[in-house]
């Protein structure tokens, strides 16, 4: 073993006090990182959409479930799908409203859709409060969702009853957001160069 001809750092001979103030110094790191965490209402993510928190100690509230709801929607018999849903605070009120996205159970094809907005009736049975899109168009809902009050999705719809209807041959990037007490529907014009 060669040996050093520095003198003895301070560091490398530990001492109880040392330890000591190791240890309080990770406590106080580890407590600032406890402190630091976001507020898990301001972070919550479209994957756990169906509850919000409102501030100032009110309770919970819970999105509408549209399994419950009971659609605008004429099935000849057959039952409805909720192909779709998002939820979100559309007026500002602090609750959030769930948008469904719906058709019926046809067996093949592709049956038109209806997007409709549900808030929370009396009891547990939600209730439909505006058809953004009425199944009478003819028209698929493409992309879908919920972000910042406004409700966006890609229409699909055809131009003729000639196109089969497994292959739309139109498509509208639209917008809905609360305006004035209705739902205001806004055209997404297209990127340059498309």
């Amino acid at each position: 073993m060669q040996t050093s001809e520095l003198p003895d750092l301070a560091h490398t001979d530990t001492k109880p006090l040392h330890w000591l103030a190791t240890a309080t110094a990770m406590a106080a790191v580890i407590a600032a990182a406890g402190a630091l965490q976001p507020d898990p209402v301001a972070s919550a993510s479209a994957s756990t959409p169906h509850r919000t928190a409102t501030r100032h100690g009110t309770p919970t509230a819970t999105a509408p479930d549209p399994a419950r709801a009971t659609f605008p929607l004429d099935c000849a018999g057959l039952d409805s799908t909720v192909a779709k849903q998002a939820t979100g605070d559309l007026d500002g009120d602090a609750r959030p409203e769930t948008v469904a996205v719906v058709h019926c159970a046809a067996g093949s094809g592709t049956p038109p859709s209806g997007v409709y907005v549900l808030t929370n009736g009396t009891g547990t049975t939600p209730r439909v409060v505006a058809t953004l899109v009425d199944p009478a168009q003819k028209m698929s809902i493409g992309d879908f969702g919920v972000r910042d009050g406004i409700i966006s999705a890609t229409l699909l719809g055809y131009s003729s009853t000639e196109v089969p209807r497994c292959c739309p041959d139109q498509r509208e990037e639209v917008t809905w957001q609360w305006r004035g007490g209705a739902f205001v529907r806004a055209t997404v014009p297209a990127p340059a160069g498309a």
